[in-house]
């Protein structure tokens, strides 16, 4: 198993720290299992089967398969989100826009009227991103 577990961590590119910190055990555990020392127990398996569900643990253990399930949609690791943002075609820098507020004989700084229309839809959506981008979704 240490040989398979060896060929994962070069498969995924991480060092045997990242892995160690990721699955929360220690960095020595995980050098002793690698080099043949130690076997993994129930909590060490258990813990990369959540960190990776993409991983075959059948292939881990017994050698039987593939590195990997075969997924319909793989689930997204929490580092790979940063990665989905761009969703949009195009990316615009916003101009500054002039602020208008209606003031008040007593200078209350801002009146908001809330108006209801029935039948209203959403009919574009904006978002705007702290490095004064927007983009915009129609």
């Amino acid at each position: 198993m240490n040989g398979r577990l060896q060929q994962f961590l070069t498969a995924e590119n991480i060092s045997q720290s990242t892995f160690a910190d990721t699955l929360g055990v220690a960095r020595a555990s995980v050098s002793h299992i690698l080099s043949g020392r130690n076997k993994p127990g129930f909590d060490f398996i258990e813990a990369m089967a959540r960190h990776y569900p993409t991983l075959n643990l059948e292939w881990l253990v017994t050698g039987k398969g593939k590195m990997y399930k075969q997924m319909q949609n793989p689930p997204v690791r929490e580092e790979e989100t940063d990665n989905l943002l761009p969703l949009f075609d195009k990316e615009e820098t916003i101009p500054e826009p002039p602020v208008q507020k209606t003031e008040t004989k007593a200078d209350n700084p801002l009146i908001i009227k809330n108006i209801h229309k029935q039948n209203r839809s959403i009919s574009k959506i904006i978002v705007f991103f702290d490095d004064g981008t927007y983009q915009e979704l129609k």
